[in-house]
């Protein structure tokens, strides 16, 4: 089954919104590609998005997120894990929330400052 997609608004692109369970937390992420899965009972996207636009304060969701799906082409999940699949106008943030409440989850050094 392959998807019929409108472009996106900005670039010409087709974006995807997946919002999944990922490890005890809701992952929201972006693709240029969602098709079943040649393995069955599997969703597979390619082409993840992140922000590149150089920033002075740099959100670290997104770095996380950037590092932990760095090497990865294609991303497969599990039926069960997917919540949602979105074909959106524009990319917005990716971020990883509570499965509970909903907040978004920000991880931050727990070892403090480096001392030189």
């Amino acid at each position: 089954m392959h998807n019929e997609a409108l472009n996106s608004s900005l670039t010409g692109r087709r974006v995807y919104k997946l919002v999944f369970f990922n490890q005890g937390k809701v992952y929201e992420l972006f693709a240029e590609r969602v098709d079943s899965s040649h393995l069955y009972g599997f969703v597979e996207a390619a082409g993840l998005v992140f922000d590149t636009a150089s920033k002075v304060v740099v959100d670290p969701t997104e770095e996380r997120l950037r590092s932990e799906f760095a090497d990865t082409e294609k991303l497969m999940l599990p039926l069960q894990s997917v919540i949602r699949i979105e074909q959106v106008k524009k990319r917005g943030k990716c971020v990883i929330r509570d499965r509970g409440t909903g907040d978004k989850v920000t991880s931050l050094p727990l070892d403090g400052p480096s001392k030189s």
